[in-house]
């Protein structure tokens, strides 16, 4: 679904949905809230269905709020939400919207993976906004699917769930599976499921009403490239970071990296020198030392294993490179973050 982006020689347009026949029965969608859920990515997709309702005066779409126990459950903003019941058993033509945030392990019970396969079963639509995808991969539902999560758990979900075609896009539909990346993107995904059932007159009339001027599709990745996010316009040397960033297992030494690319290690010392201040070494070994930090932070993976999949070979010197860059060691900061998920 494309839209226009606004531009002043174009006269302003709204966009007025067609009438909807009475005969369409209204959808339900039933969101699965888990413990310190991400507030913005929650209301955005709600929001598009209330909107949806209110341009097509009618209700297209109904919804309910549940979660494990039932009772009430705090968002990652801090907020109480009074929940409308407990995990039941759902509608066959239900669509279930699992909301998540950070320490979305923890918030991935035994009993909610039970549930949700049993669930899946039925053949129910099942979709995971910002890190919930990392619960329907737990739960088996993502196998050798396409995928999308917020960057942030890219490395860890990665190396968890193998099985999985993960993307870099700003959401995902892959058959009754949907996922997005977070924030804003479950906007994009709402307004793709309005198109998909009313028509993408109605989908832009509710964009208009959210003053979103631009709705991506699922072509859309959620971050720029790190070569334009860090305002690198040199082609080899972009091209240079991309080859890092695909091998940070086996990282490529910087001779071979400048041969690829038609220059001499020389002329490549010289650009990360001019454009990024440092060594091609340096920029590679920062480049290793996030992702092992993202894989601490956020998985249960021994300090060894992160050390191999970071392409160090000797767990002594990942610890003396680590401690170097960030003031602190692997195994301190895999305690340190256990102690502030526990708070």
């Amino acid at each position: 679904m494309a839209r226009a982006r606004n531009d002043e020689s174009m006269p302003e347009q709204r966009h007025t949905p067609p009438p909807i026949s009475d005969a369409v029965k209204p959808r339900r969608f039933v969101f699965v809230l888990l413990e310190h859920f991400s507030l913005l990515s929650f209301a955005s997709a709600l929001e598009c269905l209330r909107i949806a309702n209110r341009m097509a005066n009618r209700e297209l779409y109904v919804w309910r709020l549940i979660g494990e126990g039932g009772g009430t459950l705090s968002c990652s903003a801090g907020t109480t939400f009074q929940l409308d019941g407990d995990l039941d058993e759902l509608q066959r033509d239900d669509v279930v919207m699992l909301c998540s945030g950070i320490d979305v392990q923890g918030a991935t019970t035994k009993r909610l993976l039970g549930w949700l396969r049993r669930e899946a079963r039925k053949g129910l639509t099942i979709g995971g906004l910002c890190t919930a995808a990392y619960t329907l991969a737990r739960a088996g539902l993502l196998d050798g699917k396409q995928a999308t999560i917020h960057w942030e758990n890219t490395d860890s979900f990665a190396e968890e769930f193998e099985e999985v075609q993960l993307t870099k896009s700003v959401f995902r539909i892959d058959g009754n599976r949907m996922t997005t990346a977070g924030g804003t993107s479950s906007i994009d995904l709402m307004l793709k499921i309005v198109a998909n059932d009313h028509g993408e007159d109605l989908a832009n009339a509710v964009a208009d009403q959210l003053i979103y001027s631009s709705i991506r599709t699922d072509q859309d990745t959620q971050r720029l490239s790190t070569p334009t996010r860090i305002g690198v316009r040199h082609p080899k040397l972009s091209q240079v970071i991309q080859m890092m960033e695909k091998n940070i297992e086996e990282p490529i030494s910087p001779s071979i990296l400048a041969k690829d690319v038609g220059m001499s290690t020389r002329q490549l010392e010289r650009l990360f020198r001019r454009y990024l201040n440092r060594s091609p070494k340096r920029y590679y070994m920062e480049l290793r030392l996030q992702k092992a930090r993202n894989l601490l932070m956020q998985t249960d993976m021994s300090v060894i294993n992160v050390a191999l999949a970071c392409g160090f070979a000797s767990p002594s010197h990942f610890s003396k490179c680590y401690r170097a860059h960030y003031n602190t060691t692997p195994y301190r900061e895999r305690g340190a973050q256990g102690a502030r998920l526990s708070v």
